[in-house]
């Protein structure tokens, strides 16, 4: 009898949360039939894991309790963890079963040790793997920093390509930045859709260097390639960047972009866990972590009750998903399509959900 009426009393607040308005966006608002517990899988992510209780999954730290204090370090959650669905607080908030208190599961991923990266076995907060390459590669850059990066003039043995293990010598290498280098091409430039301004341009990752020797002409080597490289590709000094836990929250005020690329190689068609450029950066207030909603034209229509065949209205534009921010430059910022109903097309609008 108790299990029921708690049973009954869960489902009540389900309701009452589904029954909200659009206007109320601080309130949770659960899925249609939340499980009551989830046993966590090989491959879980934080975000998935909150899809199935959660109608918008982004917002899961909000259903974990956590707060911008406890976004710092991984959050410790492994294959085997049980997730319970709790509604004995004025909220739902999920936590892991045998946590006789939440503070348990607050203490068990706060901010107490420092972490450079997850604990071997414990679930991500997104899917990494979609997202690492353009991480910790230096992909677009300023039209000054492209134009003045060291190039490579020429190649042992008059070599018309290079690959891991060959010799280059190249011009503009300077000693202080360091020994190892990224080599990259120029590749698309980005533009602004709407106001024409040049956003950046886009570093194609080849691979890396080594200096040898230091000099007016420098001698590198070759220790890795993606591609292969020729004389006149440019080396880019970028220091070593290490992948974050990432904490998806909205933008602080209003912010409107557009989708002005696919990521990395062109695609005929952008769908879910491919990243995309956004035509807004730091400049504009973007972060690490912000998470933007998909949005869409539709066309003009002729009103059913119109007697004028020539008469069209504008429709509300279509939300059709979200994008999660997770790497900013200063005009620009990449974004991974989280979830999406259609494929994502170039010129779409991006805004604060």
């Amino acid at each position: 009898m108790v299990k029921a009426i708690v049973t009954l009393a869960a489902m009540a607040l389900v309701a009452s949360l589904q029954s909200l308005p659009a206007a109320a966006q601080d309130e949770l608002v659960l899925t249609q039939s939340p499980p009551d517990r989830y046993v966590v899988v090989r491959g879980d992510t934080l975000w998935g894991i909150s899809a199935r209780f959660l109608r918008d999954p982004w917002r899961w730290p909000d259903i974990w309790g956590l707060n911008r204090d406890q976004i710092r370090n991984p959050h410790w959650i492994y294959p085997g963890d049980v997730v319970v669905l709790d509604f004995t607080g004025t909220t739902p908030r999920l936590r892991l079963e045998g946590d006789a208190d939440w503070q348990l599961l607050t203490e068990r991923i706060s901010p107490k040790i420092r972490s450079e990266g997850l604990p071997p076995s414990a679930i991500p907060s997104i899917p990494a793997a979609s997202l690492q390459a353009f991480v910790t590669r230096p992909l677009i850059v300023g039209e000054y920093e492209l134009a003045n990066a060291a190039r490579i003039i020429a190649t042992q043995e008059n070599r018309v390509v290079l690959g891991a293990g060959d010799v280059a010598f190249v011009r503009g290498l300077v000693w202080d930045q360091g020994a190892t280098y990224k080599v990259v091409r120029p590749g698309k430039t980005f533009i602004d859709p709407d106001t024409r301004e040049v956003l950046g341009y886009e570093a194609v990752y080849l691979g890396e260097a080594q200096v040898q020797e230091f000099g007016e002409i420098s001698t590198v080597q070759i220790t890795s390639a993606v591609r292969e490289m020729a004389p006149g590709d440019r080396l880019i000094y970028a220091p070593p960047t290490t992948a974050m836990p990432y904490m998806p929250h909205a933008p602080s005020g209003m912010v409107h972009g557009r989708i002005i690329a696919p990521a990395g190689e062109s695609v005929s068609e952008i769908g879910q866990l491919q990243v995309v450029v956004v035509n807004r950066g730091s400049r504009e207030g973007l972060e690490t972590g912000h998470v933007l909603a998909l949005y869409r034209s539709r066309p003009p229509v002729r009103p059913a009750d119109s007697t004028d065949p020539r008469e069209r209205v504008n429709l509300p534009d279509e939300r059709y998903g979200v994008v999660f921010v997770f790497r900013v430059f200063d005009r620009v910022s990449y974004a991974l399509v989280m979830n999406s109903t259609r494929p994502v097309n170039v010129l779409d609008r991006v805004q604060t959900p």
